[in-house]
């Protein structure tokens, strides 16, 4: 009894977002409160989602800090140097432009957010691309696999919800993840380089003046944006965010401390006046608040279904359907199914709904929890292709492009890219066979 309603709890929940009729967050909260209710554990129900949010309570506060962090980073002006340069290097040559394009996405990419990213290489690039003619398609491509890469970092989305889902740490998960993450990143540069050099053969060079294409970019830029950027203090930030890179790597200190401290340091420098860190906290908190409430309320998830043990018979009842022989090889079925999964399903549906049961059932066959949440991330890939991932929409409008011609063109490439990392975690014995 209580296994069919914990099977049939996810299938609501994923048929709720998945129509849209709730939001993420609320059905996290909602859906499994009415069903411990139905099944009779009304009293211990605040207990129990207590337990939970103090589980993922750590993980909401690093998010927090972080994404307020890197929108800092973001309006301070980090990365602007990085988009000029990119601009005067790739004139009008379309290999150039193809390995620019990639090496712009990857970093503007760092703050974790897709839509930012979208906006900031759509606009540094989309003019360049359109005028030396190449394909429409080939600019979104690059950008989508390269932000389906840096998209795994802990403030990123997934990995945050892996951590809060499965309850764990950031250095057993994403530490293990970065060589695989270099191995992609240099995948989709290498396939950059390829496209561009089809492109090069196909419409050949087109002088472009370099004063122009630097008026172009610096007239794009907004008079808010101005205001908020700090050009004088670019090294201060760049070395701050590389000490924090080291300390977060080093897992040394609690993830969330570096972020706290990194947010102070840099709101201090930057803005030094109270108003005006303010203003800054207001506007890049409203970013965090959406992300931190998910998290907070799938510990309220992922709580009801521990105490109320719904976790532990469903997984029971996976471990009865899986074949003795096949139970040990759950990380590296796993990772084959991460793919799918966070391609027909949304990543609350398969990280918060499916993950935690196929963690169990792993468990119970001397799978580690790390190994499943780092198999869960192999699918990444291909996951912003989706149908169901509201960013991919933005990113088609403004390349003024098909969905469907984004997934014909980047399906294979993004599937290439979950292998690549798959290898990766296979070599180094992360995951296991």
């Amino acid at each position: 009894m209580l296994a069919v309603a914990g099977f049939l709890m996810i299938i609501v929940f994923m048929v709720l977002i998945m129509t849209k009729k709730l939001a993420p967050m609320l059905a996290l909260m909602i859906v499994p409160i009415l069903f411990a209710l139905g099944l009779g554990f009304g009293p211990g129900i605040g207990k129990m989602a207590m337990a939970g949010v103090k589980q993922v309570a750590p993980t909401g506060v690093m998010l927090f800090f972080a994404i307020i962090y890197f929108s800092l980073m973001l309006e301070a002006g980090l990365f602007s140097p990085l988009v000029k340069k990119v601009l005067i290097w790739v004139k009008g040559d379309p290999l150039k432009i193809c390995v620019g394009t990639a090496i712009l996405a990857t970093g503007v990419s760092f703050d974790g957010d897709g839509s930012t990213t979208y906006l900031i290489t759509t606009a540094a690039l989309y003019t360049i691309h359109r005028k030396v003619g190449i394909k429409p398609v080939i600019l979104p491509t690059i950008v989508i696999l390269c932000n389906s890469v840096l998209n795994i970092i802990p403030w990123g989305g997934p990995t945050a919800r892996v951590l809060a889902a499965l309850h764990l740490e950031i250095g057993e998960v994403f530490n293990p993840m970065i060589p695989g993450m270099v191995v992609g990143a240099l995948y989709i540069w290498a396939f950059s380089y390829y496209l561009g050099k089809k492109e090069r053969a196909r419409i050949g060079t087109v002088a472009l003046d370099e004063q122009h294409i630097v008026a172009q970019y610096e007239a794009s830029i907004t008079e808010e944006e101005k205001e908020m950027a700090r050009p004088k203090l670019i090294w201060f930030n760049l070395i701050l965010t590389v000490v924090l890179f080291v300390t977060l790597m080093a897992d040394v200190v609690p993830s969330a401390i570096i972020f706290m401290v990194g947010t102070a340091l840099a709101l201090m420098v930057n803005y030094p006046k109270s108003k005006e860190q303010s203003a800054r906290l207001i506007s890049s908190g409203s970013n965090a608040i959406p992300v931190v409430g998910m998290v907070f309320a799938a510990g309220i998830f992922t709580g009801i279904m521990s105490g109320t043990k719904m976790i532990d018979v469903m997984a029971q009842a996976i471990v009865n359907a899986i074949p003795a022989s096949m139970g040990p090889h759950m990380g590296f079925i796993s990772a084959f199914l991460s793919l799918p999964g966070v391609f027909f399903l949304t990543n609350d549906a398969y990280y918060f709904g499916v993950l935690p049961v196929l963690n169990q059932a792993a468990n119970s066959y001397g799978v580690p929890t790390a190994m499943m949440g780092i198999a869960s991330l192999i699918g990444q890939g291909a996951h912003l292709l989706s149908p169901l991932v509201p960013s991919t929409y933005l990113l088609v409008g403004l390349n003024k492009i098909e969905f469907g011609d984004l997934q014909r063109y980047a399906l294979l490439p993004a599937i290439g890219l979950s292998f690549c990392m798959l290898i990766v975690a296979l070599l180094r014995g992360i995951v296991t066979i």
